[in-house]
């Protein structure tokens, strides 16, 4: 028989898994697009970080990075570069997720802006680098407001449609080691 705090582990890396997919697969469908139409949000950033804020143990580094992979392959994106930029996001907010714990919503929401706003700085200036084409810097600035936008959306669904919280104090992981 499965220990319970086992199976809630990998029920949570299943959903993470499943969830990804859901937003590759929605990314892929060809929705009619017009010249001068706003981007959406990234999804997928959105949820990677709310994962590692909420429960860094439900979202390990190898599945994060196996799902940005696919999705920079599936995208066409130079495969890596998104990748790595987000698990070293997502290695930031875990190495800091104690810190978090107890702070309040606003200060979540402010760590996770500047991140994302960093991290797409890091990718445009990668693509200059080695003179890769790139979209505008005004739709890019829009696409990363949306998803700075759309996190607390994503905090909410994580938090109490999935039961996704931050671990409490003295709380232990699946190994018996407190949080």
């Amino acid at each position: 028989m499965i220990d319970p705090v086992t199976r809630s582990l990998w029920l949570y890396r299943l959903a993470f898994f499943l969830g990804a997919m859901t937003l590759i697969f929605l990314r892929l469908i060809p929705f009619p697009h017009e010249a001068g139409d706003l981007p959406g949000p990234d999804w997928m950033l959105a949820l990677a970080f709310a994962w590692v804020m909420r429960r860094p143990d439900y979202a390990p580094i190898w599945l994060i990075a196996a799902v940005i992979l696919i999705e920079d392959l599936l995208l066409m994106r130079p495969p890596g570069l998104w990748t790595a930029l987000v698990v070293i996001a997502c290695e930031f907010i875990r190495m800091r997720s104690v810190l978090m714990r107890e702070l309040n919503f606003v200060t979540e929401w402010a760590l996770i802006s500047g991140l994302m706003l960093g991290i797409v700085v890091i990718y445009r200036i990668m693509f200059a680098i080695t003179f890769l084409p790139q979209v505008s810097f005004g739709f890019a600035l829009v696409q990363v407001l949306w998803s700075i936008a759309s996190y607390p959306l994503v905090v909410f669904v994580t938090r109490y449609v999935l039961a996704l919280h931050k671990p409490s104090m003295g709380e232990v992981d699946a190994y018996g080691r407190r949080f």
